[in-house]
């Protein structure tokens, strides 16, 4: 007798029910288990372990395994889980677009950052967002930091109403509006063979001889490096992991200047040739241009250039 496969489960229309199970999966996947979303939704790990298991036999897939390896999401958990995104985004979208036709701002506003702005005395950030809560009490700030490409993507998808990144190559389908810029200078650690070097002997040249640990994604850091030939012996996804290389002694590496202070005052770093080895990037807050921005949105955005014109305009008058 031949055996028929199980059927499937079809979707049918969502209800608030489904969208609710979405959210509550988003949760469990962003933290990385149930037992790690329970303070992020409030609700007891048994109850998420409910939800979950509900929301599978309404999609008729298994979304994520759990046992003694951990939590991990399942081929299918991953391509729901970002279908998942791309809905809420969409949801969230929706209201703010209904909140716009009633002239109020509300909801919630997700926004991106690149890693390690918060210790760049020109990065005036704080400050917008100042600004930006004493006129939209009521919209839920939401700060995400990530990669150069993932705050891209997920500005494009709607996951992010705004990001701010170095920029690197623009997109058609995304405006820019320049903020404040960052040095890049060349560090290595007390242990590696430059730390006692005369800058006056170091170039290009000679310091690419030595193993170099760079980001591992598309960025002004790999332009630079592709421009000089040099090939990475050891990756860092941000810029703390680059950090860590560089502390070990067997690499070199760029860091902003900002945040390589500590490390420098410390005795643990040094800068390489800091007048002629090293490059400037400049950062833009990055939107969609369409559809057009929320109320919020643009709000944010305008806080954000006033924000950093100003401080501008202040460092011009002091120079």
């Amino acid at each position: 007798m031949q055996v028929k496969p199980p059927r499937r489960a079809v979707l049918g229309a969502l209800s608030d029910a489904d969208i609710r199970l979405l959210r509550v999966f988003r949760a469990v996947a962003d933290c990385g288990g149930m037992a790690a979303a329970e303070l992020e939704l409030n609700i007891a790990t048994s109850t998420i372990s409910r939800h979950i298991k509900d929301l599978e036999t309404r999609l008729g897939l298994t979304l994520c395994r759990r046992g003694r390896g951990g939590f991990a999401l399942t081929p299918e958990g991953e391509r729901v889980h970002a279908e998942t995104l791309r809905l809420l985004a969409a949801t969230d979208a929706f209201r703010a677009s209904i909140d716009d036709l009633h002239q109020r701002m509300g909801g919630e506003l997700h926004v991106a950052l690149f890693d390690k702005t918060a210790s760049n005395p020109a990065a005036q950030i704080a400050q917008a967002l100042a600004a930006f809560r004493a006129q939209a009490s009521d919209v839920h700030l939401n700060l995400h930091v990530g990669t150069l490409s993932a705050i891209e993507r997920g500005v494009m998808d709607g996951q992010f109403q705004l990001g701010i990144i170095p920029e690197h190559r623009r997109s058609q389908s995304l405006r820019y509006d320049e903020l404040f810029g960052e040095t890049m200078r060349l560090y290595c650690g007390v242990t590696h063979p430059l730390w006692g070097a005369d800058d006056a002997t170091l170039d290009w040249t000679s310091v690419g001889a030595h193993a170099f640990a760079g980001l591992g994604y598309h960025s002004p850091n790999m332009e630079v490096v592709h421009a000089r030939g040099w090939k990475r012996a050891a990756t860092g996804f941000d810029q703390e992991a680059v950090a860590t290389l560089i502390l070990s002694g067997a690499f070199i590496g760029f860091l902003p200047d900002h945040y390589a202070a500590a490390f420098v005052q410390s005795g643990r770093m040094r800068a390489l040739a800091p007048e002629r080895l090293g490059y400037d990037c400049m950062f833009s807050a990055i939107t969609r241009r369409s559809p057009a921005p929320s109320r919020a949105t643009a709000l944010l955005r305008a806080c954000l250039v006033q924000a950093h014109a100003g401080a501008r305009g202040s460092d011009a008058a002091a120079a």
